[in-house]
């Protein structure tokens, strides 16, 4: 090959090019970039709390404390808390609330100890924490074919939310309250408890189809009604004859907050605890020595409504979406 002036000159520029000029272009490009602002990573703000592998329960029908695994556990409280028959994004709903609702109290209990009820134990079986049934319990209340047929579906549910827990604000969301229905809205914590909760906010809950409790009624006669009252609230001293039963105010949920009979005052859910109501959210009537309240839902309606979950799932809705509903602004991870 004969190499001539021009040959030599196109060598020369390749080599220029590549050694000097490539590399400069390289370097400018890079600085470009470097300059840009660089992408987002998100933040892991959650205080992510350990789940144990065992815990203790104090079990009041047996008088004893066992240790029970701690999935296992969560399985007993669906079981015992949630029809079983419910749609299968209800269950998992149940089964967050319950896991978080339990590991509170199990952080609550190493702060502070166990509670006087059950001082060997953070949790027990009934509820005063959460209604827990054992295997053995379920089979002996329910029998074998609910076992073969029921019993798998709840644990499904759970196993597949295993170790999930809510959080709001990046903690844990230490009040996961729940009850049976609420009769349309759930409530503000502060309205029944003494604190307020900001994930526990009175949230609309329409789709109750099928909730027991629904316009329940009862009739007491007034010598009844005083008799009860004054045993449960002995301070207020209500006398005969009752000439006045008046509600005074109601909150955001409906419930009653304040009633006066005659010239005493008392709060709805004084009224219910009194009379064995099944929710503060009643209409009460006084007629030829008669009071009749008719009553609307079940439990103290703070969180998560049951029947409530069900039909948000029946709906279409996925265990996230509920707890996102009824728990305002929390996450779960």
């Amino acid at each position: 090959m004969k190499i001539t002036k021009k040959t030599i000159l196109y060598i020369v520029i390749a080599e220029l090019f590549t050694f000097i000029l490539l590399p400069s272009l390289l370097l400018g490009v890079h600085g470009i970039f470097n300059k840009l602002p660089a992408p987002a990573v998100p933040k892991i703000f959650v205080n992510k709390v350990e789940i144990p592998k065992n815990i203790r329960v104090y079990r009041h029908t047996y008088g004893v404390t066992e240790v029970v695994p701690f999935e296992d556990y969560v399985k007993g409280v669906v079981a015992g808390e949630m029809p079983s028959n419910f749609e299968t994004e209800a269950l998992k709903a149940q089964a967050v609330a319950a896991r978080t609702y339990s590991l509170s109290k199990i952080i609550r209990s190493g702060d502070g100890g166990n509670p006087p009820a059950h001082p060997d134990a953070p949790l027990c079986d009934d509820t005063h924490c959460q209604v827990y049934r054992s295997v053995y319990d379920l089979t002996a209340l329910k029998g074998d074919n609910w076992m073969q047929k029921s019993w798998p579906k709840i644990c499904k549910a759970v196993d597949s939310t295993k170790g999930q827990l809510m959080y709001y604000d990046g903690q844990l969301a230490e009040q996961a309250l729940f009850h049976s229905s609420s009769g349309g809205r759930t409530e503000n914590s502060e309205d029944v408890f003494a604190s307020a909760v900001p994930y526990l906010r009175s949230v609309d809950s329409p789709y109750e189809e099928g909730a027991t409790h629904q316009e329940e009624t009862k009739y007491f006669s007034t010598k009844d009604f005083i008799y009860l009252i004054n045993l449960k609230y002995p301070d207020r001293k209500l006398s005969a004859p009752i000439s006045k039963v008046e509600i005074v105010s109601k909150s955001d949920g409906g419930r009653v907050e304040e009633i006066k009979v005659n010239n005493s005052s008392y709060q709805g859910r004084e009224l219910r605890d009194a009379l064995g109501l099944s929710s503060a959210n009643f209409k009460i009537s006084l007629s030829n020595g008669t009071i009749t309240i008719t009553s609307t839902g079940f439990g103290h309606g703070v969180g998560m409504s049951q029947y409530g979950a069900n039909g948000m799932a029946q709906r279409g809705s996925n265990y996230k979406e509920i707890l996102a509903h009824y728990y305002t602004g929390v996450k779960i991870y």
